[in-house]
């Protein structure tokens, strides 16, 4: 298989839940500053979306958002996708002709759901607005101004809006209000902080149950005290426990039946686990990137020889200052971690900060991107697509018991 990275980028609707995920692709066998190489990196994304790694694990029930370029939507490649999983992302650098509108409206006509990248109003345009679906507008380059300007120009068209390079809760918030219905940007996973804002009783209990669990003697007992004053947090994590995934030869009938089967590495793990999904009130879109994250870190840490759980607490713990809305130094202060732990979640110090800026950085998609150390991309890419592929099969179903 030729050496790719895949990644994918959540959009997130008004009430920031997921509704599709935008695929990305780097392949260091295309330049995709040609018009050839853009054309084959978009049909290695398909390659590798449908036959390598399988639609459903990359985005689940959720659409795929996949760029076309110019020869792709002549070459009609979309035909060779299902229309109720894809979105036609329509690259800026298309070049607009009597072509490419004729192919794109066939496609329409056809079910599939055309989407018009980084839009700007002009003639050529114009005709695409008549059958596309969704517009979006890049906030970072037009700036707030420029954008709810053409939000009113585009009010006469039946569109949806997907205001994209969203930093702030602020700007969501307002182009919300202006009638953006789709957002996609990194303003979900920072804190939106409140001064003074202090914890519910929920979330000072659960961070009572980290310090515990995270303290090097914590003990089965300890644990398991805690957890039983909880009922809704003991019926989760015994459900889960229960579950045929594990095929345990037993059923588990008490939190310290559990931890004895399981032992206390396990234990730990799906506490903090549990923990972290009851002391925040933020969409499941925050903590999915927050465990794919500490997950990805476990992985790379396994690559490396190195402390796998210590990778793991360190990702998961990297994401409290989103969870919380409070600033990470504050949150990290309440528990009892090492000082490398707070080093490598504070200043990327250390092989595991260093593996935590990787993963971050990943996740965003960031310029330069290739790989860490020397895991070839390959083997990158699988640990992300391993993952994300932990979070639908391990976590969502114990997060929803």
């Amino acid at each position: 298989m030729t050496d790719f990275l895949i990644g994918r980028q959540q959009i997130l609707d008004r009430h920031l839940d997921t509704f599709a995920y935008e695929i990305l692709f780097r392949g260091k066998d295309f330049d995709l500053s040609l018009k050839d190489g853009a054309a084959n990196a978009t049909n290695q994304v398909i390659t590798d979306t449908l036959l390598e790694i399988g639609l459903n694990e990359l985005v689940g029930p959720h659409k795929a958002f996949i760029n076309f370029t110019t020869q792709n939507i002549l070459d009609k490649t979309p035909l060779h996708l299902p229309k109720e999983r894809i979105v036609i992302e329509v690259l800026e650098s298309v070049a607009i002709d009597d072509n490419i509108v004729a192919n794109l409206k066939e496609l329409s006509q056809l079910g599939y759901t055309i989407a018009l990248d980084d839009f700007v109003l002009s003639p050529e345009w114009l005709p695409l607005l008549e059958f596309a679906d969704i517009i979006k507008l890049d906030v970072m380059a037009d700036g707030l101004d420029g954008t709810r300007q053409l939000i009113e120009q585009l009010k006469p068209y039946k569109l949806k809006l997907l205001a994209e390079k969203v930093e702030t809760h602020q700007e969501f918030e307002t182009l919300r209000e202006w009638g953006c219905e789709l957002f996609q940007g990194f303003f979900f996973s920072k804190p939106n902080i409140v001064e003074g804002k202090r914890l519910g009783v929920s979330q000072t209990a659960a961070i009572q149950l980290l310090s515990t669990v995270n303290k090097a003697d914590a003990s089965f007992a300890e644990i398991g005290k805690i957890i039983s004053q909880d009922v809704g947090m003991s019926f989760k994590l015994l459900h889960y426990l229960n579950s045929a995934f594990f095929g345990l030869p037993q059923k588990i009938e008490s939190i310290q039946h559990a931890i004895a089967c399981l032992g206390l590495v396990e234990i730990k793990r799906w506490v903090n686990i549990l923990a972290l999904s009851s002391m925040s009130g933020k969409p499941s879109s925050v903590l999915q990137n927050v465990l794919i994250r500490a997950k990805m870190c476990e992985l790379i840490a396994r690559e490396l020889k190195d402390d796998q759980e210590h990778y793991f607490l360190i990702g998961m713990l990297s994401g409290l200052d989103s969870l919380l809305d409070m600033p990470a130094t504050k949150v990290l202060e309440q528990l009892p971690l090492t000082e490398d732990v707070d080093d490598a979640i504070l200043k990327y110090r250390g092989n595991a900060g260093e593996a935590l800026q990787f993963c971050i950085a990943y996740e965003r998609w960031e310029p330069g991107l290739s790989t860490f150390r020397d895991i070839n991309p390959e083997r990158i890419a699988n640990i992300y697509l391993e993952s994300i592929d932990w979070w639908a099969t391990r976590i969502l179903p114990f997060l929803a018991a």
